[in-house]
C-alpha cells in the first residue's frame, strides 16, 4: 500500500487507541507532538500505548493546536493509513470546541449561540440541560439567571464544550509592582516560561482570556506564575490552598517578590479569619460544617471581598463541594495551578468547565534540559515478604493485602541500603500508612510530619531540615503537595494511594526544585515483589513515563551487589 511506511513508530487504530515503538529513532520527536492531544494510558517497556478522547482533543483545541495539525501528526508517523473514523472524530470533536459559545448582553442577560443551528436544537432538547433553559429563541438559547457554571457542567457532559466568552465581573482594583530584589538581596525577574504562561491566561485583557488551567512542574515556579497574573490583571484576589503551611509559603513569596505589605494579606484559615485586598484560604475551611449536611459556614468568604481573581492552587485536589461553589463563581476570573491534571475520581471534566481549559502544559524534561528543575532518577527496589507475612498476606482480602505489602518490615533493610549508597544528605522518607512511618521513624531516629503533627512543628522541621540540621525526614501524606524543601535531594516513597498517578506527580516534586550544591536528584520506590502493590506501582510509572522519565528495576539482591557503586550504575544507565 503507497501509504504504508513500516519504519515509522505509530499504528493508529480504529478504536482510537494508538500504539507508539520505544525503540525507535524517532519517539521522541513523535511522543512530545503526541502528548499534546492524545493519554498516555499504558507504558510498557517497546510499545506505549495512548488514547484519543473528547477531553483531550477540547484542551488541545482550545490551545489553538488544529484538527489538520493533529490529523498530520498521525499520517506523518504512522506505519499504515490512519482510519478515516479516526480522522472524523477528530474533525468532529475539535470542532465542537467553540461552536457552542456563552455570552452575555448589554443587560446582563447569558445566552447560549452557535453558528450550527441543529447543535442550539439538539441541546434545546436535551433533557439534562432544559432545567437552566429560561427562553428558547430562534438564534440563541437564554440561560437562567446564577445558571453560568451549571450550564457549562450540563453540556460538556453530553458532548457539548462550551467557549465562555460572557465576561468577567470587574473586581476591586489592587495594583503592585514586583521587587527587582528579593529580600535576601537576590536578583529577581520572572522565567520566560513563567511570563509565557502569565501572557497565555491573560490573552491582552481578551475574553479568551481569564479563565483556564497552568500546568507546570513541581520547582517551576508555579506561584510565581500566579502572582504574575495577580499582577497583570491588578485586582483584589481569593486565594485557595490545601493546607495552612500552604497559606504562608505563599504570603512569604508574595513578600518576597512584590512591594505588597504585609497587612493588605489576610489568612483564611482554621487558625485565622482575616479578609485582606489578597486573602489565602484552605479548601478545609470553605468545606467545614458544623453539622453533616448542613450548610457551608464559610462560604461567605466568596462574597466578603469583591474578588477580580479566584486563584486555585493544585487544582487536582479540588475537593467536589468547590466544585460545587465554582459552579456559581463563573463570573470570577479563575486560575487553576498544577503540576498535573489527572484526578483519581475522573472529574477532570469539572475542571475543564468550571475552572478553564488547560492554557499551558510544560513537559518536565524540557525544563529538566533547561536547568529551571533538577535532573531525577527514578528507581524501583523489589523486596520480598517474610515469610510469617507472605503466609498472612495469602488468606487476606485485597486491601488488607495492599496494606500487609505496603507496611513490610523488609522494606527497613533496603532504606538502609539507600542510605548507606547516598549517605544522610536531605533524604525524605515518604508513605501512607502511620504505623509504618512510626516504626521508621523508631528504627533510624529520624523525626516525622503527619496529619497530626501542629503546624508551628511542622514548619520548625522543615526550617532544620532545609538548614541541613536534621538530615532526613520521614513524612506521611501530608508531604504530597505545597511543601517547599529546595533542598531535599533524596526521596524515598515506601508506601502509596493504590497507584496513584497524581501522588507520584507531587512526590516527585518534593525533589524538583534547583538544589545550591547538587543538581541531580533520586526518586526511589520500595514495593513488596509478587502482590498487589507491585501491581499498583506499575500504574504510578505511568505519569514519569508519560513525563518522559526512565524507570528502573532492580531486586533488593541486585541492587546490594552493586554496593558502593549503585550511583555511578544508576547513572549510566
Amino acid at each position: 500500500m503507497s501509504d504504508t511506511n513500516i519504519d515509522n513508530p505509530l499504528i493508529v487504530q480504529s478504536d482510537k487507541t494508538i500504539l507508539l515503538e520505544v525503540n525507535n529513532d524517532l519517539f521522541d520527536e513523535c511522543q512530545r507532538l503526541l502528548n499534546r492531544f492524545a493519554e498516555l494510558e499504558k507504558s510498557p517497556e517497546y510499545l506505549y500505548t495512548y488514547r484519543i478522547t473528547p477531553l483531550s482533543l477540547w484542551n488541545a483545541a482550545s490551545a489553538k493546536l488544529t484538527a489538520e495539525e493533529m490529523i498530520g501528526t498521525l499520517e506523518r508517523y504512522s506505519k499504515y493509513p490512519v482510519p478515516k473514523n479516526v480522522i472524523a472524530e477528530i474533525q468532529e470533536q475539535v470542532s465542537r470546541y467553540g461552536k457552542v459559545k456563552l455570552i452575555k448582553d448589554d443587560s446582563g442577560n447569558l445566552f447560549i449561540i452557535s453558528s450550527e443551528q441543529a447543535f442550539l436544537k439538539e441541546i434545546s432538547v436535551h433533557h439534562k440541560i432544559q432545567e437552566f433553559i429560561d427562553e428558547q429563541k430562534k438564534d440563541r438559547i437564554k440561560i437562567k439567571p446564577y445558571f453560568r457554571g451549571h450550564i457549562k457542567q450540563a453540556l460538556i457532559r453530553i458532548g457539548f464544550p462550551v467557549e465562555d466568552l460572557a465576561g468577567y465581573d470587574e473586581g476591586a482594583k489592587f495594583h503592585f509592582n514586583f521587587n527587582l530584589k528579593t529580600k535576601k538581596e537576590s536578583i529577581f525577574g520572572m522565567r520566560d516560561y513563567q511570563r509565557r504562561a502569565v501572557d497565555v491566561f491573560h490573552a491582552e485583557g481578551s475574553q479568551e482570556g481569564g479563565s483556564g488551567v497552568i500546568v507546570l512542574p513541581c520547582g517551576a515556579g508555579k506561584t510565581i506564575v500566579g502572582i504574575g497574573v495577580m499582577q497583570i490583571i491588578g485586582m483584589e484576589t481569593l486565594i485557595l490552598v490545601t493546607n495552612t503551611l500552604s497559606i504562608r509559603q505563599w504570603r512569604n513569596e508574595i513578600l518576597d517578590k512584590t512591594n505588597i505589605d504585609a497587612d493588605q494579606i489576610g489568612e483564611f484559615s482554621g487558625e485565622k479569619k482575616e479578609i485582606s485586598p489578597i486573602t489565602i484560604a484552605t479548601y478545609n475551611i470553605l468545606t467545614h460544617r458544623r453539622r453533616k449536611g448542613g450548610e457551608f459556614t464559610h462560604f461567605s468568604i466568596f462574597s466578603s471581598g469583591n474578588w477580580g481573581l479566584i486563584i486555585y492552587d493544585e487544582v487536582h485536589l479540588l475537593p467536589a463541594p468547590v466544585f460545587r461553589m465554582a459552579s456559581e463563581l463563573q463570573a470570577k476570573r479563575r486560575l487553576g495551578l498544577t503540576a498535573t491534571l489527572v484526578r483519581e475520581d475522573g472529574l477532570e471534566e469539572n475542571v475543564f468547565s468550571l475552572i478553564g481549559p488547560k492554557k499551558v502544559d510544560i513537559p518536565w524534561k524540557e525544563l529538566e534540559k533547561q536547568k529551571w528543575i533538577a535532573s531525577a532518577c527514578c528507581i524501583e527496589i523489589r523486596v520480598d515478604m517474610r515469610e510469617e507475612d507472605r503466609i498472612q498476606y495469602s488468606i487476606s482480602d485485597n486491601r488488607e493485602k495492599y496494606r500487609l505489602a505496603s507496611e513490610n518490615l523488609e522494606k527497613l533493610k533496603v532504606i538502609q541500603a539507600i542510605l548507606d549508597e547516598h549517605g544522610l544528605d536531605h533524604v525524605l522518607i515518604i508513605g501512607q500508612y502511620i504505623k509504618q512511618l512510626e516504626k521508621i521513624s523508631e528504627h533510624f531516629g529520624f523525626p516525622t510530619i503527619m496529619g497530626k503533627t501542629h503546624i508551628s512543628e511542622r514548619e520548625r522541621l522543615y526550617k532544620e531540615f532545609q538548614d541541613g540540621e536534621i538530615p532526613c525526614l520521614v513524612v506521611s501524606r501530608v508531604a504530597n503537595f505545597s511543601i517547599d524543601l529546595p533542598d531535599a535531594v533524596i526521596a524515598i516513597q515506601v508506601s502509596g494511594s493504590f497507584g496513584s498517578r497524581q501522588e507520584e506527580a507531587q512526590r516527585l516534586g518534593r525533589i524538583l526544585r534547583l538544589k545550591k550544591k547538587k543538581t541531580q536528584a533520586f526518586f526511589y520506590s520500595i514495593v513488596s515483589r509478587d502482590t498487589n502493590e507491585e501491581r499498583f506501582a506499575q500504574n504510578r510509572q505511568l505519569f514519569l513515563t508519560e513525563q518522559g522519565y526512565e524507570y528502573q528495576i532492580y531486586t533488593h539482591a541486585q541492587y546490594i551487589e552493586m554496593k558502593g557503586n549503585a550511583v555511578n550504575n544508576i547513572l549510566s544507565y
